[in-house]
């Protein structure tokens, strides 16, 4: 089977699973406990943090570990607004947002949310997001990379408007840590969100950065862990293993990212004998991660072409995983505003480490065949 769904997840580096074994072995204590074998865990802990602190570009005492995005994003959102820079109870956030925001907004019955849709390009309209600021708005979400078509969104911009509205900024950066050097934008916004299973690291662990001159109350009181931020035991062997994952995704970001240009031009190139029935949803390259694909093809559902890429040997997704379960277009289909048939043709292509150009080349000359095939059989 050749995976092309790294967006959903990737499997675990061999290195850092060599890391976890061995912290959970070795390094077994309780890092808040005060004897000694408790002292060592605790030493790793924050050296991890010191260092995906560098990696990111930030502040480590705003740096805190979670059990991956999800939780990072419900909890910045709640810590976020329980220090609002002003009064109000308006909050903006973007369609083609990960379910974990959109679920978190849902319950806040006291807050008015405006949705705001993406342009042709799977951008943030700017101007639409400036008149939507209210007086009362307090908060604005937006991701920095959508996990299903792969735009990346006008952070510094978006983050400029706040700070001249006083508006506290979170970004989900999920799908660009470990894609994208991060240092310039991290610093820049209120909160921001990432999880060590999109960059080679285990499954169960991420982290949240708040800014630290931030003074939030936690969401579950009572916690000592993680200065109160969140309450549980320390996943030291994950965060660990998170840390050396990143540490070596750092070291060939810019070669990867050449290669998956490459890959996303041959893999275009492929399917250029149907050329005239396949749709891609992509913006120009500055603001495009080059390792997803969103597409549709004029007239077949995604599922279909799923299934039937899953039994020639190819794992592709029909959009964001979190999303799937819930039978429901991706998120991203409604943001661009396409019907209700045009979004379940939508399927997703990404591409990781292990992705060559012949797989590449292969997958697209398989959906050229199965596109013909189902077009023929439609005619007979």
């Amino acid at each position: 089977m050749k995976y092309f769904d790294f967006a959903a997840t990737t499997p675990l580096d061999s290195e850092a699973a060599e890391v976890y074994v061995k912290v959970a072995t070795g390094y077994f204590g309780n890092s808040s406990s005060l004897h000694d074998i408790g002292g060592q865990a605790h030493v790793l802990l924050e050296n991890c943090r010191e260092e995906l602190a560098n990696f990111l570009g930030i502040d480590k005492n705003g740096l805190f570990f979670t059990s991956g995005g999800s939780e990072s994003n419900f909890l910045a959102i709640e810590a976020l607004l329980s220090s609002p820079k002003k009064q109000g109870n308006h909050i903006i956030t973007g369609m083609a947002e990960h379910s974990s925001i959109h679920g978190v907004l849902h319950r806040l019955t006291d807050y008015h949310i405006t949705y705001l849709p993406l342009n042709s390009s799977g951008l943030i309209d700017e101007d639409k997001l400036l008149n939507s600021i209210t007086p009362e708005t307090v908060l604005i979400t937006i991701q920095h990379v959508n996990s299903e078509i792969g735009t990346i969104q006008p952070i510094e911009n978006i983050a400029q408007i706040c700070k001249a509205q006083n508006i506290h900024f979170h970004s989900d950066f999920v799908q660009s840590i470990g894609k994208i050097d991060l240092t310039r934008i991290a610093s820049l916004v209120s909160s921001f969100s990432f999880s060590g299973h999109k960059i080679y690291g285990p499954k169960g662990v991420g982290g949240v950065y708040i800014d630290p001159t931030i003074t939030w109350c936690p969401f579950i009181p009572g916690g000592s862990h993680e200065k109160g931020f969140r309450p549980g035991t320390m996943n030291v062997p994950a965060i660990a293993a998170m840390t050396v994952a990143a540490q070596k995704i750092r070291r060939g970001l810019a070669e990867a990212n050449q290669k998956y240009r490459l890959l996303r031009k041959a893999f275009i190139e492929a399917l250029n004998p149907i050329k005239d029935w396949v749709t891609i949803y992509q913006s120009e390259d500055e603001a495009q991660l080059p390792s997803i694909i969103g597409l549709r093809i004029l007239g077949i559902e995604g599922q279909w072409m799923m299934l039937e890429c899953n039994r020639l040997g190819y794992a592709i997704s029909t959009g964001s995983a979190c999303q799937i379960g819930m039978q429901t277009p991706a998120k991203v289909t409604q943001a661009l505003g396409l019907n209700n048939e045009e979004a379940k043709g939508f399927i997703r292509i990404s591409f990781g480490n292990s992705t060559t150009i012949v797989d590449v080349v292969r997958l697209g000359e398989n959906i050229v065949e199965i596109t013909k095939q189902y077009k023929m059989g439609n005619l007979c």
